[in-house]
């Protein structure tokens, strides 16, 4: 998804569709399939996500003098960060091509998002090849970092990228010289394109982005959402049941009965720490398995079998540990 044609494809492939009653049974392979693809489940963290950008674009749609305002999404690993960050670029994307659709007989569509990995060890040469890369803007190893800057700007400019989507975020470090001169990149390229920047990146407020005089520029510009862990309560509200529900409501097993995960809240809850990365792939691994050895349920016996990341499991060993004692 790092070149628009390979995200052009995400954004516009067909959702994946949950069964519906009435539908035909589907094949083993079918929704085999389906689980490994599986739907997103809407988290607080992607509405909130949605609701930021969709605001933050308006709000700099007309800011012509200084950097529009942008946004950073962070929080720990696991806990769904890119997951948002791209359904909210896919929303945005088709939202603008329905509202803008190509003339009749062009074969250009156009380009309003751009998403962009920063590499290991950037520096700003490497970055800027990034996103020269995206469009496919050629490049040749004599072209200077300011060559590639100039034409990226022009050519994004003119392909009218509106949102500019930066993950990793965390692999740069303004403590050092590359790393200072890649922060400068940014802020560079935030204040010459007419788009809103929004980054991502692992714990971002605990690295040195956020310090010094680079980092207070960026956080004096950027509005920050927290991907971190779901509690299991907030106030009268469960979250994190919330999500397990559905989850299983979308589930396609022939013996599952609707009710059985949310019984299992605490469990679930202690074994991913919150994180819904963890949480979906521990429910899809589960019902993966119930296909295959046959139950077509899931059961606690069923989780308890499953091998999570592990960072999931490494905070999960000292709790069974204690409770084996």
């Amino acid at each position: 998804m790092t070149t628009w044609q390979g995200w052009h494809r995400f954004a516009t492939a067909d959702p994946v569709v949950p069964p519906r009653p009435g539908d035909r049974p589907r094949s083993t392979e079918e929704r085999l399939a389906y689980h490994s693809a599986f739907v997103t489940i809407r988290t607080p963290a992607i509405h909130t996500l949605a609701t930021q950008v969709r605001t933050l674009m308006i709000l700099g749609r007309h800011q012509q003098t200084t950097a529009r305002p942008s946004l950073i999404v962070t929080g720990p690993a696991a806990a769904g960060k890119t997951t948002a960050l791209l359904n909210v670029g896919r929303t945005c994307h088709l939202a603008h091509t329905r509202k803008n659709p190509p003339p009749p007989g062009s074969a250009h569509a156009s380009v309003p998002v751009a998403y962009v990995l920063v590499p290991p060890g950037a520096t700003a040469k490497t970055l800027i090849t990034e996103f020269a890369r995206y469009l496919g803007i050629p490049t040749t190893a004599r072209m200077t970092q300011t060559q590639i800057t100039e034409a990226v700007c022009h050519t994004y400019t003119q392909a009218g990228i509106q949102l500019v989507m930066i993950d990793e975020i965390h692999r740069l470090n303004p403590r050092t010289t590359t790393g200072a001169q890649t922060a400068d990149l940014l802020k560079d390229l935030s204040e010459r394109l007419p788009a809103t920047f929004v980054y991502a990146g692992i714990n971002v407020t605990d690295t040195p982005l956020f310090t010094g005089v680079r980092g207070a520029q960026l956080a004096g510009r950027a509005t920050l959402v927290d991907c971190g862990p779901l509690p299991a309560r907030h106030g009268k509200r469960e979250p994190f049941r919330d999500v397990i529900t559905d989850i299983e409501n979308h589930l396609d097993l022939q013996h599952h009965k609707p009710g059985t995960l949310p019984r299992h809240t605490p469990y679930l809850h202690q074994r991913t720490a919150g994180r819904i990365g963890s949480l979906t792939r521990l429910i899809r691994q589960a019902a993966i398995t119930a296909i295959h050895d046959g139950t077509e349920r899931i059961t606690k016996t069923t989780l308890d079998t499953i091998r999570l990341d592990h960072l999931a499991e490494t905070h999960h060993r000292p709790h069974t540990r204690a409770r084996s004692r």
